[in-house]
């Protein structure tokens, strides 16, 4: 409609030009031949008659000026004529004109008032699509307690019966420091997001207990992992939620399995870690299904044929570096020598004069386009691409993250980093959940109360405290052996903020596609995370958006 418009505008112009030129030059060529008569008429009015006896030649000089009037009168008047034709004419375009002129602006003006009409209609759907979304906060308590009365086998108007009182706490492992800290921060805030929906659903329901998140910082450290979770059992807290990292995982399961402590990881993706009939479920698929199968395809479709590894050296590093490699060789690719690094180092000087040597070779042997990098990193990341940085080499090739680091906050708030990452691409993949309703009352959740949208596991953790939740409420217990005995059942039954939840025998779920985040330049010097593809799982496919 704003084109539309614009054309109309320039039409009228146009026509109000037109209209000015053609007239302009009709009174030009008019004023030229009246002034001609009146100049000739003047001159022999203002000419001094002749006095005496004139002779004959000089007759015959005034007879010969004369006739020459004569006929110059004649031919100005044969123009005056022609132009009096012509201005009769352009009297005729003028109207013509005026009458186009009068149609464009009608058209205009219908356009305008069409355009208001359409901002008005804008504004109520943008009233409506608010309404929308703070009725969609009351509607999941609706469909919940729809959930939970089906759980218990109570019909939709029927009262739940429910032992449990008091307060039921989940020990929530979040890295509010440390390598993982932008995760940490947008979990916990999903996970406070579903406690608040949860304890209003069970007073809506007339229940006598609530949910409880007490939050322990781990810092994404294994030992400190370990620590919290020793003080969680002290405190009689045995449903936690979390830890993220694979190595923080492996870190507590056997302090888990041995006390019988319940553990629902958002993010723990290690493939090692999937072992059947134990004391901790993961909410995420592993990366031998899911993750390590994207990076090789993604990196293979982009005509990549040579990959040198950069790995942080814990198990989840490790394990992802294992499946995604191994995935590049089964389509053709070549994996070449890497570095494995100690993920808790200060800075990355070293490893980064090691890294561009091995480039320079690769580069030198195979060409910039067929080589690229695969960094498997936590927030670390920024050390490495700051000491990156100095090696014009590093950053003639692409390099490829994972969801260690897909939307991380502190990537954004270096400039050295965020313009090393628009250089050098580094489109990192992870796990894609499922856009709904309750997918965006989350994700805006986030943006409310951080300023970004929340990374994929977020999704994951308002589910975790759901699921929790709905299987103290079906099990009636909060024991840990028996929600466990229930788990697996109401995860399915729901549809959460990630989507379905279908667990596989280990208790993880099951593999899925996988969304692909890249820092992208908006403005100079202004970066933001954008989801740029998609990995399509079923037809192992990459959909790239840009």
């Amino acid at each position: 409609m704003l084109n539309n418009i614009a054309g109309l505008v320039k039409n009228r112009e146009i026509l109000e030009r037109d209209i000015l030129s053609q007239t302009g030059k009709t009174y030009v060529i008019v004023a030229l031949l009246v002034g001609l008569l009146i100049g000739v008429a003047a001159g022999w009015v203002v000419k001094p008659a002749p006095t005496g006896i004139v002779s004959q030649e000089e007759y015959d000089a005034l007879q010969g000026e004369l006739d020459t009037a004569q006929a110059g009168l004649s031919a100005a008047q044969t123009d005056l004529a022609n132009a009096q034709s012509d201005l009769a004419d352009a009297q005729a375009d003028l109207a013509a004109a005026q009458t186009d002129l009068a149609t464009v602006q009608g058209e205009l003006d219908t356009a305008l008032a069409g355009l208001a009409i359409a901002q008005a209609d804008l504004a109520d759907a943008q009233s409506d699509l608010a309404t929308l979304h703070q009725m969609t906060k009351d509607e999941v308590l609706v469909e919940m307690g729809l959930v939970a009365r089906a759980l218990k086998g109570v019909g939709p108007r029927d009262p739940i019966e429910s032992t449990v009182t008091g307060v039921v706490q989940m020990g929530g492992l979040f890295a509010m420091t440390g390598r993982l800290a932008t995760f940490g921060e947008n979990e916990l805030a999903a996970a406070q997001l579903a406690a608040g929906q949860v304890n209003a659903l069970l007073e809506s329901l007339g229940l006598e207990w609530t949910v409880e998140i007490v939050v322990e910082d781990t810092q994404t450290m294994p030992d400190l992992c370990l620590e919290a979770v020793e003080s969680f059992a002290g405190r009689g807290i045995k449903l936690l939620i979390g830890p993220l990292s694979s190595a923080e995982v492996r870190a507590i399961k056997g302090y888990c399995d041995a006390n019988k402590i319940l553990a629902i990881s958002q993010s723990s993706t290690a493939p090692d870690l999937a072992i059947e009939d134990d004391y901790i479920f993961r909410f995420c698929p592993t990366d031998k299904l899911g993750q390590g199968p994207a990076i090789g395809r993604m990196m293979y479709d982009d005509g990549k044929r040579y990959v040198i590894p950069v790995t942080s050296n814990d198990a989840w590093g490790v394990g992802l570096e294992v499946a995604a490699t191994q995935r590049f060789e089964e389509l053709g690719g070549v994996v070449l020598e890497g570095i494995r690094y100690v993920p808790e180092a200060p800075e990355f000087s070293a490893e980064a004069s090691d890294l561009s040597s091995k480039v320079t070779s690769a580069v030198d042997a195979y060409g910039a386009d067929e080589v690229c990098i695969l960094n498997i990193a936590f927030e670390e990341v920024t050390l490495w691409f700051t000491a990156a940085s100095e090696y014009e080499v590093l950053s003639s090739v692409k390099w490829y993250g994972s969801d260690g680091t897909a939307g991380s906050g502190v990537m954004l708030e270096d400039p050295v980093v965020s313009a090393f990452s628009v250089m050098v691409d580094y489109p990192s993949p992870i796990f894609a959940p499922t856009e709904s309703a309750k997918w965006e009352m989350v994700r805006q959740n986030g943006v409310d109360v951080l300023g970004r949208d929340p990374e994929s596991y977020s999704y994951a953790v308002y589910d975790v405290v759901w699921a929790y939740a709905l299987s103290v409420l079906k099990a009636d217990s909060a024991d840990p052996e028996a929600v466990i005995e229930v788990l697996p059942e109401v995860s399915q039954s729901f549809f959460g903020a990630s989507g379905w939840i279908e667990l596989d025998e280990a208790g993880d779920r099951k593999a899925g596609d996988y969304v692909i985040w890249q820092i992208v330049e908006t403005a100079p010097g202004e970066c933001e995370w954008q989801i740029v593809g998609k990995f399509i799982l079923a037809t192992d496919s990459v959909e790239w958006y840009i």
